[in-house]
Order: C-alpha cells, then sequence, then structure tokens
C-alpha cells in the first residue's frame, strides 16, 4: 500500500494541484484497499487534517465511519512530507 508521499504524489498527478476534490475510484484501487488505505491516514491526526473527505456523487466508501466520495488535500500536507 501506499505511504503520505506517494499518495500525494499520485492525487497531484491526478488533479493537477492541490485542493482539488478527486473521487476516490479514481486511485485504481479495490473497494477493500481505498477503504484501508484512507481509514489508515484518517485515524492519524497528523495525517487527517490534510484530508478533506466529501460525499457528493459517485462510488462511496466508509472513510472514519462516514460516506466519502471524493477526497481533496490541502497544500500544507507539504509541511509533513
Amino acid at each position: 500500500m501506499w505511504n503520505l508521499p506517494e499518495l500525494v504524489e499520485r492525487y497531484i498527478s491526478l488533479t493537477g494541484g492541490f485542493g482539488q476534490p478527486l473521487a476516490l475510484s479514481n486511485f485504481s484501487l479495490t473497494e477493500e484497499e481505498v477503504t484501508r488505505l484512507f481509514n489508515t491516514f484518517d485515524e492519524d491526526y497528523h495525517i487527517s487534517r490534510f484530508l478533506q473527505f466529501s460525499n457528493v456523487n459517485g462510488k462511496s466508501y466508509q472513510i472514519g465511519g462516514e460516506p466519502a466520495t471524493h477526497l481533496s488535500i490541502d497544500e500544507s500536507i507539504k509541511d509533513i512530507l
């Protein structure tokens, strides 16, 4: 599974920049992998404060006990990379 720098790199390559909502399904992972990866990051306060999950339209996953379809990463995450 990806570490944080790999996740951020993948996110940037798919969105072109920070702060852009990206469907979790665009990470090309299985449902189990998406759930495991993002729940792991969501449980870590030092990481989760930079990850903004939203539930709009599209494939929904359970992240932190809540439905989520999209992810946006704040640019300030670079401070902990």
